[in-house]
């Protein structure tokens, strides 16, 4: 298995309610697949130099997911209210370094 970080972005184009995000996660936890997840609020960048570039504001939130490979992730982040509601779902690989 894998691990994967999808983000959300915030240009879903209707509200989405507690009741299908509650019923996204029930599908995702039943697929074996999260293993976590938040809303992402405001922040700064650090850095060494000038200028820093700008937080990206588009980022609303995250889900860990585990999946088999990338098409699993895509399959298990079909249903995401994001997604559904129009909005952009960014997956990424977390490749696993550093292990003994």
């Amino acid at each position: 298995m894998a691990a994967f970080i999808c983000f959300m972005h915030g240009d879903a184009q209707a509200e989405v309610d507690d009741a299908t995000w509650e019923a996204f996660f029930a599908d995702l936890r039943a697929a074996g697949g999260f293993l976590g997840g938040s809303a992402i609020g405001d922040g700064v960048c650090l850095g060494q130099r000038d200028p820093l570039p700008e937080v990206t504001r588009s980022l609303v939130g995250y889900l860990r997911i585990e999946a088999r490979d990338l098409s699993d992730a895509k399959k298990l982040m079909a249903k995401n209210p994001v997604l559904v509601a129009g909005g952009t779902v960014e997956i990424r690989a977390l490749p696993r370094t550093g292990e003994a």
